[in-house]
Parts: structure tokens; C-alpha cells; sequence
């Protein structure tokens, strides 16, 4: 007992990117902040530079750029032939998945208009509007009603504008449909969790958001009364998940065969390392510098998107870990099983938010948080874990 409690104290973060990524989200927001003040045309020039279809930009380049690369070093980790492996872990597969698909993106629907549309609406200003992109191939007369918007032309562009609480609202929705094929490797880790069976649990997550994200993502916003943009949808998919899993398995398979599997692990990944969190950084900066205005205007804003996110979080986490001690799972297992449905893919998240409604909108600002709260709210969930591994058999 005290070498197997000796084995997860020295388990630790070792990266000084993820062990202080809090830390660096907000010094993004200062810096955002501060790059919206001093150079208000900068992230608006950047964000010009886009893939135009019939007028409208579409995909922005250097965006594309930054979010390729905070997905490609997390897709290129994943050894999917160890998909072939779930068979074996059977119970605690089924509730990851169960919990990811069937009850995660509508406790977060809930919970998220609940608060945002009920509770913070006041706070939030129930007038306050947010300008969002019209939905890819979609061309309606200015002053035409879309939903819960109205198409209005903004600097020569015709734009949806909708209630800020309900862009915050699909932020929201992004991150829940959006379970973590990342830094749930972390946690699960620092939980002493079964690190192979998270690994395929993360790979058959990242399968199944090729067919699901798109479907419930246009599903729930639209029950929302947002935008439905279907095609960018499954442009977004395509872009953001589907090309960096494809890259990240091809070259991952040369890699190794190249060079080995000791060197890839031990020198190409620890290159890759923080570049998923420097792409992420980038980003958000950019992102801050548009959303400054809105945020020193209403500083609270991060909170009352902050607050259902959380509980959202532990809801969640409440709901798989009883379900892994009620199915009589083991401790490895049922700690992964449920930080994998807790934690988002944020970075999914925030590619997707930036697509569909644009980097200045409200939805990208929501996923944003999602990063702000997601390292001390999981470290106190992994804290839970090593305190109730008794609960489990071994």
C-alpha cells in the first residue's frame, strides 16, 4: 500500500504550459485587452484574411493555421489501433460514451439557458445583441428574421444579430457536444487512472465526433433559436477534426516506422508539446483583443458564463464516477471513465465557435472560458479521485 500511494504522489505535471494554463489565459486576456486598445485593426486584418464564398468570409487563414495546430499534436498522440482493445473494457466504454453522447449535451443545454436565458439574463443585459456570421450558403434580405436573429449589414457584409445571452448560450453548447480527447491524458494520469484504456477511450471519442458533433451541434442550437449553419458544420468537422486525425494518424504511422516508437514518443512529442497550448494562446489573444470592450464593460461577463459551465463540470463528473462504482468498475478504470465526460475539447470547441459565428462573437468568447476554468476545476476533481479510491475495488 505505501509504494502504490509513493507511484501516484510522483505524479505530477510535468509541463510548465499545463500545469500553469489558468495562469496563461488570463495574462491572454490582459494582453488581448491591451492589443485591442493599442492596435484595434490588428485581429480584424488578420481575420480578413479568409476563404471568401459568395462574398462572405468563410474560413479564416490564420486562425485555420493556429487551430491546426492545437489540434494535429493531440490527434497525432493517439494510437487508434488500440481501438480494437475497447472490447475488453466493455462497462467502462459503453458509459463513457453513454455519458459523452446521450446526457452531456443536453445537461449542458439545460443548465447553460437555464442561467444565461433565465437567471443572469438581467446581468448579461436583456437588450444587449451580439453580431454573429450569416450560416454558410445561407442569403436572406437585410431586416429578414433567422431564428432568434435579424440579418443586418455590418461594414459592407451582411451579418445575423441575436441576443448576446443566446450567443453565449452556443458557446456553451459547442463546449458540451465536445468531450476531451486531450488533457483528459493529464488527469487521468494524475489520477492514477488506466492510462491504456484512456487512450482508447479518447481515440473512439474522436471517432465518434466525426459523425456526432456536427448533428447534435446543429441540433441543439437549433432548438435554441441560433443560427443553424449545417454546412460549416461539417466544414468545421472536416477542418478542425477531421484533417488534423487524419494527418495525425498518417504521420504517426511513418514516424515510427522511420524512426521508432521510443523516438517518437520521447523527442517528437516533447517538441510537440507546447505547441497545442502556444497555437491556443495566439488565439485567444486575438480573440481578447475584439472582446475587450464588452468585458471591461461588464467585467462580471466571465463569471456568469463561468458559473453553468462549472457546474455543468461537476455534474457530470457526479454522475460518471457514481455510475463507475454503481457498475462496480475499478479505480483505474472508473477515474477516466469519468473525467473524459467532465473535462471539454475546448480546443474543438473554440475552432468550431470561431467558424460558425466568427472570432468577435460572443459564442467564441463562452468556449473561451471553458479554458479558463477547466485546470483548477479538474486538479480538485483528480484531488476527489485519490481521496475516494477506497470506493473501488482493485
Amino acid at each position: 500500500m505505501g509504494e502504490g500511494k509513493a507511484v501516484l504522489n510522483e505524479r505530477k505535471m510535468t509541463s510548465v504550459f499545463e500545469r500553469y494554463l489558468t495562469v496563461w489565459v488570463g495574462l491572454c486576456i490582459i494582453g488581448g485587452i491591451v492589443l485591442g486598445k493599442v492596435a484595434p485593426d490588428l485581429a480584424k486584418t488578420l481575420d480578413s484574411m479568409s476563404i471568401y464564398v459568395n462574398g462572405a468570409p468563410v474560413v479564416s487563414i490564420p486562425i485555420a493555421i493556429c487551430l491546426f495546430f492545437m489540434m494535429y499534436p493531440i490527434m497525432v498522440k493517439i494510437d487508434f489501433a488500440s481501438v480494437v482493445q475497447a472490447g475488453k473494457r466493455g462497462k467502462p466504454v459503453f458509459l463513457t460514451l453513454f455519458l459523452n453522447w446521450c446526457i452531456k449535451p443536453f445537461t449542458m443545454y439545460a443548465i447553460s439557458i437555464f442561467f444565461l436565458g433565465f437567471l443572469f439574463k438581467s446581468f448579461i443585459g436583456p437588450e444587449a445583441v451580439d453580431l454573429v456570421k450569416m450560416p454558410f450558403g445561407l442569403d436572406l434580405p437585410v431586416g429578414s428574421q433567422h431564428g432568434a436573429g435579424i440579418v443586418v449589414m455590418q461594414e459592407g457584409i451582411k451579418m445575423l444579430q441575436i441576443p448576446l445571452w443566446r450567443s453565449y448560450l452556443a458557446g456553451c453548447i459547442l463546449l458540451g457536444i465536445a468531450p476531451c480527447t486531450a488533457m483528459v491524458l493529464v488527469w487521468g494520469y494524475l489520477a492514477r487512472g488506466n492510462d491504456g484504456l484512456t487512450l482508447v477511450m479518447v481515440a473512439i471519442n474522436s471517432l465518434t465526433m466525426l459523425v456526432l458533433y456536427g448533428v447534435l451541434g446543429g441540433f441543439l442550437l437549433g432548438v435554441g433559436r441560433l443560427p443553424i449553419p449545417w454546412q460549416a458544420l461539417v466544414l468545421s468537422v472536416s477542418i478542425y477534426v477531421a484533417l488534423p486525425l487524419v494527418a495525425g494518424y498518417f504521420s504517426r504511422k511513418w514516424i515510427i516506422n522511420a524512426k521508432g516508437e521510443q523516438w517518437f514518443k520521447e523527442k517528437f512529442l516533447g517538441v510537440l508539446t507546447p505547441v497545442t497550448i502556444i497555437a491556443l494562446l495566439l488565439t485567444l489573444v486575438l480573440l481578447f483583443s475584439f472582446k475587450g470592450e464588452v468585458i471591461t464593460a461588464n467585467p462580471l461577463t466571465i463569471v456568469w458564463i463561468a458559473i453553468p459551465l462549472f457546474i455543468q463540470t461537476i455534474l457530470i463528473f457526479a454522475l460518471g464516477y457514481g455510475a463507475a462504482r454503481f457498475f462496480k468498475l475499478r479505480y483505474e478504470d472508473a477515474a477516466p471513465a469519468a473525467m473524459i465526460g467532465a473535462s471539454n475539447h475546448f480546443e474543438v470547441a473554440i475552432a468550431t465557435a470561431v467558424m460558425l459565428f466568427g472570432l468577435s462573437s460572443g459564442a467564441a468568447l463562452a468556449t473561451v472560458v471553458g479554458v479558463l476554468i477547466e485546470v483548477p476545476v479538474m486538479l480538485m476533481l483528480v484531488g476527489y479521485c485519490k481521496r475516494t479510491t477506497s470506493w473501488f475495488e482493485n
